[in-house]
Order: C-alpha cells, then sequence, then structure tokens
C-alpha cells in the first residue's frame, strides 16, 4: 500500500504509549523540562481544540517533543491528539513522514485538521512554519506567526477553542546564524518545495548543519513551556485580529518566561 500522508487512522496508540515514557525521560533529564498551566490542557480535555504553538529550530527542535509529551502525559496514549506537519516532509521525505505518522503527524492542510477535529480529536498546530522554526537566533525571543490567521478560520469552522502553548528556550537547540530567504529565492525552493527559509546553523554533531531537513542533537538548554488559558472563537470574529491576540498572548508569557 502507498503511502498516504493525510490518514487519520495512522495514528496508532500502541506506538504513542511505547514511545511517550522515553520523551517523558529525554525531557524532565535531557531538557530539563518545566511545565506551567497544565490545568488549562485539563479543562479542555473533553473537547476537540486546536492547540498553537510557536515553533522553534525545525525538524528535531526540542519545542516539539516537550509539547508532544506534555500533552500525552495529560491525555493519555488513547486519546488522540495529531500534529500537523509540513507538506514538504510528509509527501516528498516519506521515509521521515512514515516514521513520524503512528505518533500522530498528519499533513499541514485546513481540510486534515477540519477532518481530525470534526472526528473528536485534538489538533497541535505551528502557525509559524519554516519561517518561525528557522528564524535568526537573534530573535529567538519573538513570537513569529508570518502573519498567518488560517488557524483561526479552522478553529471558527470547527467551533472550537484555541489553546496557545508557549515554549521558552527550545529555539537556542542550535545557532541559526543564516535563515537562508536569499538561497530559497536563488534555487526556488518555495515553488519546489514550499519553504521559504534554508537555515545554516551550528549544531550537533555535525558542526555546520546546512537546510530544514538535516536532523541534528539539541544542544541541553533548559526548555519551559506554558499553557495558556483558552479562547472562544466566535463565527463573527475577524480571523486577523484574532490571530493578533493570540501572537500578543504568546509574545507576553514568552517574555515572562524568559525573564
Amino acid at each position: 500500500m502507498g503511502f498516504d500522508p493525510d490518514r487519520l487512522d495512522a495514528r496508532d496508540p500502541k506506538a504513542v504509549a511505547s514511545l511517550a515514557p522515553l520523551v517523558g525521560q529525554l525531557n524532565a533529564l535531557y531538557m530539563r523540562l518545566r511545565r506551567e498551566g497544565v490545568e488549562h490542557l485539563r479543562a479542555v480535555a473533553d473537547e476537540p481544540v486546536l492547540f498553537v504553538g510557536n515553533h522553534n529550530n525545525g525538524i528535531t527542535g526540542p519545542d516539539v517533543a516537550c509539547t508532544l509529551g506534555t500533552l500525552w502525559d495529560t491525555f493519555g496514549a488513547e486519546h488522540p491528539v495529531y500534529a500537523l506537519a509540513h507538506d514538504y516532509v510528509m509527501r516528498q521525505l516519506q521515509p521521515i513522514g512514515r516514521v513520524i505518522q503512528p505518533y500522530g503527524a498528519l499533513r499541514a492542510t485546513p481540510e486534515n485538521a477540519l477532518r481530525a477535529l470534526a472526528s473528536g480529536a485534538k489538533v497541535l498546530v505551528y502557525p509559524g512554519g519554516d519561517v518561525e522554526a528557522f528564524r535568526h537566533s537573534r530573535h529567538r525571543d519573538a513570537v513569529t506567526l508570518g502573519g498567518r490567521s488560517g488557524f483561526v478560520r479552522v478553529a471558527q469552522r470547527a467551533g472550537v477553542a484555541i489553546v496557545p502553548i508557549v515554549a521558552q528556550g527550545a529555539h537556542r537547540s542550535a545557532w541559526i546564524f543564516h535563515d537562508g530567504e536569499g538561497i530559497v529565492r536563488a534555487l526556488g525552493l518555495r515553488r519546489r518545495a514550499r519553504v521559504a527559509r534554508f537555515p545554516l546553523a551550528l549544531a550537533l554533531p555535525w558542526g555546520l548543519a546546512v537546510g530544514p531537513w538535516l536532523p541534528y542533537l539539541p544542544l541541553p538548554f533548559q526548555v519551559k513551556l506554558r499553557v495558556l488559558a483558552p479562547i472562544r472563537v466566535l463565527p463573527s470574529d475577524d480571523p486577523r485580529e484574532v490571530a493578533g491576540e493570540v501572537r500578543a498572548r504568546m509574545q507576553r508569557a514568552l517574555d515572562e518566561m524568559r525573564a
């Protein structure tokens, strides 16, 4: 059977249950994860919800493991939680897609998010995508959603709450000294691979890490995670205004955690 990056039934609770303890140990011992606001997760335990995170350092950035580990620990392996993954990874880098799909990875499209929410699942999305994930390290304490508001439209259509989850410290897992926007233009990667950044970074174990798809070992800086209160969106709300408010709340939380 060919690989289908849009399958909801490919998520395997047994696979999640087997991986969750290891992720928990790595988060606690290596990333020294500190979590705040978990009570906001418990408040939405019985409903579908759209989690919105700030993205840091791409394919092996620790924010994803810290966030999913927290969600798995709170809701359990049986509770369906999906994470929207980049279209290029799920469709073109199929070996990676096959590995992460059983743990809830789903190709990042509004339609897939809506299908998952309609089934009663919870969905994690990073609206800033590669623009935020591969920002220069000097901007590591900035929430950058790229002016995107599609996630708000998804929440409105599905009738679900938005729950922001803010990670602080995860962008120190590698030192990005060039975001590669010019490289993307020169190579035509926006059209060919749907990426806006081609980062150059200093990272373990390579020394120099080139491009958005090279896995690396995150540096062991402490990561803090804060879950914010649910935001209920009305159908009549302006998506751009709501997106701006979500980003502002996330930025305030990030500033407080940094301080």
